[in-house]
């Protein structure tokens, strides 16, 4: 463990300040503080500074923040070694007339590689290697200047995807500074695709964090753009569930139709797996969720058991080749069974749920809200402490919140 981590962690203890405790003062997200205090990331000079603040320390933080982590390499020192994608790229576009080509080119096929990826993976194993691809790509872009848009492209493709998947590590600050710069490529290319994801991203933060309002306002915004395909779906869908949770029944009815005009829209080849399509299906994505949010906990459990059946498909792959969507999904038939008062289907579905491979912060997040259901409505029972046991392990293995922030039920 680094000298900072270290100091970080005694602090907290000599105050008696823990994880959540630190957390709540920043304001930041749990899991982040949880990862800067057992050394697994490194901290940046504005979140040393308002550690020193919260803690009392006058600086000291932000001084240890500035040295290099000891025993190793560090992003922030320039020296981390190029994934081997990136050093493969480096290689076979060296010494060639069409080196940059050869390079755009590759790169573009690492996009639609982690697209796939980030859904099945680990975001904590697939961060790394993304940051070595968009440093590379900046490089390259940096080069060529303006006379290749579609790398500025395939640039903000990059960091939607590092957006993502920061997002799903709990780190909130890292993912809005990488949608920041989605929007920018976007915007610099003139390829307003860009920006609807980073708005959808955006949405899904606030979401998460329990702001509805929020999250349905930058849906909308998303949508002014007139975009079309996946994107559109899922941004309607977005603000359906939102308008749902915030009890606007006429609103989710309208946002609903707009998804599903959007879906009709859709041609089977956009139906492929990865981060940016939609799973093909009968209605469109959050629906079931939307129906749960509402309070109609029977037609929430039905659609949900036959997405699991049409787009999971469970018994024809292993659990750990499902996307991480699948967990959330589960939990969204626990929550529905657990408001039908079926406690042990409920129990059932979430424990499935942390067995299903590769968790991240939002499905702890429902997990929490799972967690807090079967409590209420099942006191002292063993289906309610079992899975409270689960997932509270859980948390602990991932270095994730373990305790939503807020906000309600959500895919």
């Amino acid at each position: 463990m680094d000298s900072f981590a270290a100091r970080l962690a005694a602090l907290m203890a000599d105050r008696g300040l823990g994880v959540r405790a630190v957390a709540r003062r920043v304001p930041c997200d749990p899991g982040l503080i949880s990862r800067l205090a057992n050394g697994r990331q490194r901290c940046s000079q504005s979140m040393a500074r308002r550690l020193d603040e919260v803690l009392g320390t006058g600086g000291e933080l932000a001084t240890l923040a500035t040295a290099p982590a000891s025993g190793g390499t560090s992003a922030a020192a320039g020296t981390r070694r190029p994934s081997r994608a990136v050093e493969a790229l480096q290689v076979a576009a060296g010494g060639s007339d069409d080196g940059p080509g050869f390079a755009e080119d590759g790169l573009a096929e690492l996009v639609r590689h982690y697209a796939h990826a980030v859904t099945v993976a680990p975001s904590a194993a697939v961060y790394d290697e993304l940051v070595s691809a968009r440093s590379f790509a900046g490089t390259l872009l940096d080069r060529c200047g303006q006379a290749r848009p579609d790398l500025a492209v395939t640039t903000g493709w990059l960091s939607s995807l590092l957006a993502i998947s920061a997002a799903d590590l709990g780190d909130h600050a890292a993912a809005v500074v990488w949608c920041a710069d989605t929007e920018r490529r976007s915007r610099d290319a003139g390829y307003p695709e860009l920006l609807g994801w980073a708005a959808l991203t955006r949405s899904l933060i606030a979401w998460y964090q329990g702001d509805p309002v929020r999250s349905a306002a930058a849906a909308r915004r998303g949508q002014a753009g007139a975009l079309a395909g996946p994107v559109a779906v899922k941004l309607a869908a977005q603000e359906m569930r939102c308008l749902a949770m915030l009890g606007d029944m006429a609103g989710m009815a309208a946002a609903h139709r707009r998804a599903a005009a959007a879906m009709s829209q859709i041609g089977p080849g956009a139906y492929v797996p990865g981060i940016y399509s939609v799973p093909r299906a009968e209605e469109p994505p959050y629906t079931a969720t939307s129906l749960l949010l509402a309070g109609r906990h029977r037609e929430a459990a039905e659609m949900t058991r036959r997405i699991i059946v049409t787009a999971y498909s469970p018994h024809a792959r292993a659990p750990g080749g499902q996307p991480t969507n699948y967990a959330r999904t589960l939990l969204i038939l626990a929550l529905a069974a657990a408001g039908l008062d079926e406690i042990d289907e409920a129990a059932a579905a979430g424990a499935a749920a942390l067995e299903a491979g590769h968790l991240v912060w939002p499905t702890m997040v429902l997990a929490g809200k799972l967690d807090q259901s079967l409590t209420a409505k099942s006191p002292g029972s063993a289906y309610a402490a079992d899975f409270r046991a689960r997932y509270i392990d859980a948390g602990r293995s991932l270095a994730l919140p373990a305790v939503p922030s807020g906000g309600d039920a959500s895919e």
